[in-house]
């Protein structure tokens, strides 16, 4: 895999040389010191991979996201320290295009753990961009009553994901009769500040998924652990580690299979922008199953992966702009 770095810090560039080095199928092959140099270097060589700082002299790592995605697209991990204190920035560049985050390793004690962590989301990103197919196991149909008469709005995201749910949060109105179930491929350690800003910009408030809850019309819930989000036969939400061989998680192929499997009400499945395949297959079964289902378009989509997958597999029972969806929800749900 051929990994670029993104970083003015000569210690935080050496961490990294650390980490990619333990693996022997990462070949690093430029530095860039700045956003304009990764995006002049991008141009020239083109990794698979791109490890982001946020904070860098002149552009920043959130325009140099957006200009390469869409210059010259490539996969964009942000790596950087003080990811907390930074967390409005790093949601930007996912908006713009980035696929995950993760703290910069370091040289000191913990610089093991550190490289281990950068190396797991190396290892995820590399699965999702090699387009791995799920082979979760598919149960039968044995659907609950507890959610007859329910509306559900089913939504999974990656990569350009948090702008475009902003965009289509902020349309939908409070009194919205359906829930809404979001799917976003985002680390648990971001999940609760990605709920609190999704919900600071929307007329809902938007929080974590809860162990056991039951869905409530007009309500926003986002996946917020590292381990899958189902609807479980009786109704109810619930994590689980399986199955293992989804290596990116929460995984929306997951939770969408399981709300084609288990749902009695009335659903919409929705698959926005991100790399890859996650989600498509989730979304043919959910269509298959009868319920509606739609697919970001390619020119409102900051990365379109995964719902050109949708549409190739015939997923998709429309093919809309992104400020179009919000609107098609309501026409059927309001």
């Amino acid at each position: 895999m051929r990994i670029a770095i993104a970083n003015d810090m000569p210690l935080a560039v050496e961490a990294l040389r650390r980490a990619l080095a333990a693996e022997p199928e990462y070949q690093l092959i430029w530095v860039a010191s700045n956003g304009e140099e990764a995006v002049s270097r991008c141009r020239d060589d083109l990794p698979d991979l791109l490890l982001m700082d946020m904070l860098m002299p002149g552009m920043d790592g959130v325009e140099a996201t957006r200009r390469i995605m869409h210059d010259t697209p490539c996969a964009i991990l942000i790596v950087t320290s003080d990811v907390e204190r930074n967390m409005s920035r790093v949601f930007d560049a996912m908006g713009a295009g980035a696929l995950d985050v993760v703290a910069a390793p370091s040289l000191g004690p913990q610089q093991v753990l550190d490289a281990a962590t950068v190396r797991r989301k190396i290892h995820n990103i590399a699965w999702m961009i090699g387009h791995k197919t799920s082979r979760s196991v598919k149960p039968t149909p044995v659907r609950s009553t507890e959610n007859r008469g329910k509306r559900l709005v089913a939504i999974g995201a990656s990569a350009g994901g948090p702008a475009s749910l902003v965009e289509l949060l902020r349309q939908i109105p409070p009194d919205f009769p359906a829930s809404i179930v979001l799917v976003q491929h985002v680390d648990e350690v971001f999940a609760a500040g990605m709920a609190q800003w999704l919900g600071s910009e929307s007329h809902m408030p938007v929080r974590l998924a809860r162990e056991g809850e039951v869905l409530q019309p007009a309500t926003v819930l986002l996946a917020g652990t590292n381990n899958h989000l189902y609807l479980a036969p009786e109704g109810r939400l619930v994590y689980r580690p399986e199955p293992t061989d989804q290596v990116y998680r929460p995984s929306i192929d997951v939770f969408f299979e399981s709300v084609a499997t288990y749902w009695r009400g009335d659903a919409i499945g929705v698959l926005l922008t991100g790399m890859g395949r996650d989600g498509a297959r989730g979304l043919k079964l959910m269509r298959e199953r009868g319920f509606h289902t739609i697919a970001q378009d390619q020119a409102s989509s900051a990365v379109y992966g995964m719902p050109k997958a949708a549409v190739t597999l015939g997923a998709a029972a429309e093919v809309l702009p992104l400020d179009r969806i919000a609107a098609r929800l309501l026409e059927r749900l309001g």
